[in-house]
């Protein structure tokens, strides 16, 4: 849910004109998730493969500090958000270098600088940094009803640069269209913009349906352009304490020689709540890219891989959570990383537990 279920809301905006508009307000808050994770094929030097969250094996570290400022008013609305930590790192290692004012260095610190102004009762415009609109997990861990991102979510946009034009079309429908950069970058590769539509339908107060896609060149202007369209459906199912998330994801590109690669990836997910305080949620999940368009390994069958998961969530007084999951990968070919004699090995996991606290 990288929109996180809801628009971006925020910029700063000076103390004088929240002074002068009593429609407007300012809110400041911060999140910070500190970790440990014991990846059981021992990576060398520490990093893990695969997926942005959690980073680092057998370390205390942060996955993620963010602190942000929100504007809401009538007319107007902006967020500013600044982050830093081992997820951010990881995430963003791809931001590309073209020019001498490009690539992570900066861009990695923001999470989200964007204004809007509403053009019409219904109809918002946005611009700057912001949450992808593909995806029904969040960046922030803490929204999300397990610990780490599904690999359909570490292997879509997390975040996006353009513009986006949000209409409410009613209680129930949602319909947003961007116009960005590019599949999850903030400086630009070429020459090219991609665009992408997001619906959000509440069915029912139990169901709610959702459905993103995206169509742009990911391609350097070096070299010919190759499509690349990609489709996802969601559901949001909730029955008591119980609630149950799909998503399936299928993507394709053409090819330099002609046709066209298509992967694909689904993820099922329960949570239910056992007491006021405890939660317990599961997962099993499936992602196949055998001509490694999105996940370059090298391997006849490129990142084929099966995983599943287990998780446990314990609410804490004052907006804390402390958080375990264990988790389990099986691959086609051997893409893991691991410790003994800097091989690889078709299977992998980790056990992570966090302490995250929302100010």
């Amino acid at each position: 849910m990288r929109l996180v279920w809801c628009l971006a809301l925020g910029a700063l905006a000076p103390a004088t004109l929240v002074a002068q508009d009593g429609t407007r307000t300012v809110t400041a808050g911060a999140f910070v998730d500190a970790y440990y994770a014991w990846d059981f094929n021992r990576p060398s030097g520490f990093d893990r493969s695969f997926t942005t969250q959690p980073a680092r094996h057998d370390e205390f570290n942060v996955n993620l500090a963010l602190v942000e400022v929100k504007l809401s008013g009538e007319r107007v609305r902006g967020h500013l958000g600044l982050q830093a930590g081992t997820s951010v790192q990881s995430n963003y290692a791809g931001e590309p270098r073209l020019g001498s004012i490009s690539g992570p260095d900066l861009a990695r610190h923001i999470e989200e600088a964007v204004a809007g102004v509403r053009v019409a009762p219904t109809l918002w415009v946005d611009a700057g940094i912001y949450l992808s609109h593909i995806g029904q997990e969040s960046w922030i861990s803490r929204d999300n009803p397990t610990y780490s991102r599904s690999l359909i979510a570490d292997y879509s946009p997390y975040y996006e640069t353009g513009v986006k034009a949000t209409w409410t079309a009613s209680a129930k429908l949602t319909a947003q269209l961007n116009l960005v950069n590019g599949w999850q970058n903030i400086s630009e590769t070429n020459t090219d913009k991609a665009v992408g539509l997001r619906l959000d339908y509440a069915a029912s107060p139990h169901l709610a349906l959702g459905y993103s896609n995206f169509a742009g060149n990911e391609m350097p202007d070096t070299v010919p352009s190759r499509v690349r369209l990609f489709n996802e459906g969601y559901a949001l199912i909730t029955a008591g304490n119980a609630s149950f998330w799909l998503t399936t994801d299928v993507g394709r590109q053409q090819r330099a020689a002609g046709g066209w690669s298509t992967w694909y990836g689904g993820a099922v997910i329960g949570r239910v709540k056992v007491a006021p305080t405890v939660a317990l949620a599961a997962r099993a999940e499936r992602y196949s890219d055998p001509d490694g368009v999105i996940v370059s390994t090298g391997t006849p069958s490129a990142f084929r891989v099966n995983g599943a998961s287990v998780n446990l969530d314990v609410m804490l007084p004052g907006s804390a959570v402390w958080r375990t999951e264990l988790r389990g990968f099986l691959a086609k070919d051997p893409v893991f990383p691991q410790h003994a004699g800097g091989g690889v090995s078709t299977r992998d996991g980790f056990v992570v537990t966090s302490l995250a606290l929302t100010l």
